[in-house]
């Protein structure tokens, strides 16, 4: 059974696409490695890479060439200045030359080095093909998917299954949500525990802890960068930034100096149902906007849906619990990462495999789901949490104007923020032997409704808003 950790569902990188952006990136970096191992890196003397199917469709909406270019540039998704991104593709594309996994210089020219075919490959929408000639003369290639989320593989996810040693043994495996209950009837314990103990097989406590306050603290960083920065958005489309706008009219007038004095003042404003409801919609399009301008976001569970799970979790801990600590920050994390994977291991997290309800639809189910256990749910109206969420996403589309992470991209974020509240507070009235749809069965819908889906709405920007809608209307 596949082991996937919360870390590999929630992973801090740039945006504005985790399969787009992060995924490409990610596949330089891989592609370098093996390169090495097999002690070719230094006989690479020229460097062509081929972006498929919808990664070529949309890909210069979601900067996949310069996702291509930083990770053959040795930069780290994690670490690198943000400022810093401009400033290295601009010289490659000025000098024609890529300083290869910053360690010696090759001839690279992005607008023909770099090709954009439009055909898709057989095994994924996202496919990309990086092509190496050596100092003899000899071309190699290799193929890698983005499958989404981040994730890259070799091959197509069925054939992936059949590799048994990719897998790693958790106490608690877990493929689908009736297993996720039983182990918790079985040992008495909260998903967060079961998931926690997954956890600990793979690292110590304090590096779990590490990693998680490092997510919340991207998160934060990301809804309080997004709230404080006026102007438009790149890429062509001129999108007005409106958290600033929102949060200007939200915000009191109790001064604070960072992030942590700003959750103390919004916990002093009015918390009527429209504050409510403006405060998380703010918190879901700060984050979607700082990942549309190529800013740092946590992937949870891609970039695209960014802003579902920190928004929720903020509501938890400065209008619903103002006495929360790390330890619900934890809880909440643990429960969505598991929740996430559920979904992965059963549909897909791809949009250009199942449209926006596979980006949209799971955070909002993860972010569901972690929020009802924080509210004292039981193990199972955690599970209808996450299935209510999903349900009322079934068959959302992926249709991006001009191919950016902008619209309809970041309403959407908002939108499955509240869902995700209102879905929690309707799990947490119902009892579980009440319920006709369990959590298992709408992920195979999501994943049987993906594939009847026209590839049209599957992030090729060639059906619904994308073609309704030109750039110059804009």
């Amino acid at each position: 059974m596949e082991c996937i950790s919360v870390f590999d569902m929630l992973k801090i990188g740039v945006g504005p696409s985790s399969s787009h952006t992060l995924g490409p990136w990610r596949a330089a970096e891989r592609w370098i490695k093996e390169l090495d191992l097999e002690g070719l890196f230094d006989e690479v003397v020229q460097i062509n890479v081929y972006v498929y199917g919808s990664l070529s469709l949309t890909g210069k909406g979601h900067a996949t060439d310069l996702a291509i270019m930083l990770g053959l540039s040795g930069a780290d998704p994690v670490e690198i200045p943000i400022e810093d991104i401009n400033t290295i593709t601009a010289i490659i594309k000025k000098d024609r030359v890529l300083n290869f996994a910053n360690k010696r210089a090759v001839a690279f020219d992005p607008n023909t080095n770099i090709i954009f075919k439009s055909e898709f490959l057989p095994f994924h929408a996202n496919g990309m093909k990086f092509e190496a000639t050596l100092s003899t003369g000899k071309k190699i290639t290799k193929t890698y998917y983005s499958i989404g989320g981040g994730f890259v593989v070799v091959k197509e996810r069925k054939n992936a299954k059949k590799n048994k040693d990719v897998f790693a043994t958790f106490p608690f495996p877990i493929e689908k949500g009736v297993q996720l209950l039983a182990y918790c009837k079985e040992q008495q314990k909260s998903i967060s525990e079961i998931v926690l103990a997954n956890e600990l097989s793979l690292r110590d406590g304090d590096a779990i802890d590490r990693q998680l306050q490092k997510i919340w603290e991207t998160m934060l960083e990301c809804m309080y960068v997004g709230c404080h920065t006026e102007g438009n958005l790149p890429g062509g489309l001129n999108v007005r930034r409106r958290a600033f706008d929102m949060h200007q009219n939200l915000k009191g007038i109790v001064p604070y100096a960072n992030e942590k004095e700003w959750m103390e003042t919004i916990r002093q404003t009015e918390v009527k149902f429209r504050q409510i409801l403006k405060w998380v919609s703010c918190f879901a399009l700060a984050v979607n906007e700082v990942n549309a301008s190529l800013g740092r976001v946590v992937t949870a569970p891609t970039n695209g849906s960014a802003g579902v799970i920190p928004a929720v979790l903020m509501y938890y801990l400065v209008i619903e619990n103002h006495d929360a600590d790390f330890e619900h920050i934890k809880k909440f994390l643990l429960v969505a990462g598991e929740i996430g994977s559920i979904f992965k291991k059963g549909a897909t997290i791809s949009a250009a495999m199942g449209g926006c309800q596979a980006e949209i639809g799971v955070s909002s189910a993860m972010a569901a789901a972690a929020l009802t256990e924080l509210l004292g749910g039981t193990p199972e109206q955690v599970l209808i949490a996450a299935e209510i969420a999903m349900e009322h996403h079934l068959g959302l589309t992926c249709d991006p104007i001009a191919g950016l992470v902008q619209i309809p991209c970041i309403e959407r974020n908002s939108m499955g923020a509240i869902k995700a509240i209102n879905a929690a507070e309707l799990a947490l009235e119902t009892k579980p032997e009440n319920i006709k749809i369990p959590l298992d069965k709408v992920v195979n819908t999501m994943w049987e409704t993906a594939k009847d889906m026209s590839s049209k709405y599957k992030e090729t920007s060639e059906g619904g808003l994308a073609v309704e809608v030109n750039i110059s209307d804009c």
